[in-house]
């Protein structure tokens, strides 16, 4: 009996690149470390330093050196109480160009009791015709400490590329003890490049950033509004309920990494890790 040609879809399913990671760290004698790592498929986690300020850095690697259509990716991490944990990767994540299927990120983020995790990945570069789909989920204990920053970049200005249509989507949920403290939701359908060029969206601007931290308040706000002469794009901060709010738009990846770095580093009160400095 001859088998059956696989169809077109099926090989390009074959091809799809899928990784997993779940990293739980706890805390034991005031020292954070790792409890269980897993991988899977294209994702790696790496620990190069150690502990640095009493805090376990973690970076994120993609073997398959970029995501496109059909390609998924689901990082899961857990910070049990009193531990602390940064995360990072080891380079900027590029999404290219899909010829039909949604590239998919699922984040899910937890931290307990007195724990404290700062989720600071490097850039994400998206291309022309580019589907991707994004979801942050986190869930922290009442007293749990909180740092978030995540850039997008429409296109590498250096190149001379432009991102002038495709489908993006991102939704964030950051939940406290259960009770949801922060929703959005980010859809650009279609014509990219004319939507990024409205004053209330990014003003002709490409990179763009949001960094969120729990908790926050009127302090956390002066610190950032005290730089405001030496940003190279537009930042705006605010606070609300316990927590802040840094939006961030550039006219191209480098000056708004600039302006990010002083921002992440003022409402998080240490050093990015080392890659983010290289």
């Amino acid at each position: 009996m001859i088998a059956s040609a696989p169809r077109p879809n099926e090989i390009f399913a074959g091809n799809r690149a899928a990784g997993r990671i779940a990293v739980s760290v706890s805390a034991a004698a005031g020292v954070s470390r790792r409890t269980r790592v897993h991988e899977a498929g294209s994702l790696r986690v790496r620990f190069p330093n150690g502990e640095r300020q009493g805090t376990l850095d973690a970076v994120l690697v993609n073997t398959a050196g970029g995501m496109t259509g059909g390609d998924r990716a689901d990082i899961d991490v857990k910070v049990g109480a009193g531990a602390r944990l940064t995360v990072t990767t080891a380079a900027a994540e590029k999404v290219y160009r899909s010829l039909g299927p949604d590239t998919e990120i699922a984040v899910k983020l937890a931290v307990g009791a007195g724990g404290a995790l700062a989720w600071v990945p490097q850039e994400t570069i998206v291309f022309d015709r580019v589907r991707l789909r994004r979801a942050i989920d986190v869930a922290l204990a009442r007293d749990a400490n909180l740092l978030l920053a995540e850039t997008v970049i429409f296109g590498r200005s250096a190149m001379g590329e432009t991102v002038r249509s495709g489908h993006f989507r991102d939704r964030w949920r950051v939940r406290v003890d259960g009770a949801l403290v922060f929703a959005e939701t980010i859809s650009l359908e279609d014509k990219i490049a004319q939507r990024l060029a409205e004053r209330a969206v990014a003003g002709g601007s490409v990179a763009v950033a949001s960094v969120i931290k729990i908790p926050g308040d009127d302090d956390s706000i002066a610190a950032v509004r005290a730089m405001q002469d030496e940003f190279a794009g537009e930042v705006g901060v605010s606070a609300w309920n316990g927590l802040v709010v840094a939006r961030l738009v550039a006219p191209d990846g480098a000056a708004l990494r600039r302006d990010l770095i002083a921002v992440v580093t003022a409402l998080g009160g240490q050093p990015l890790p080392r890659l983010w400095l290289n």
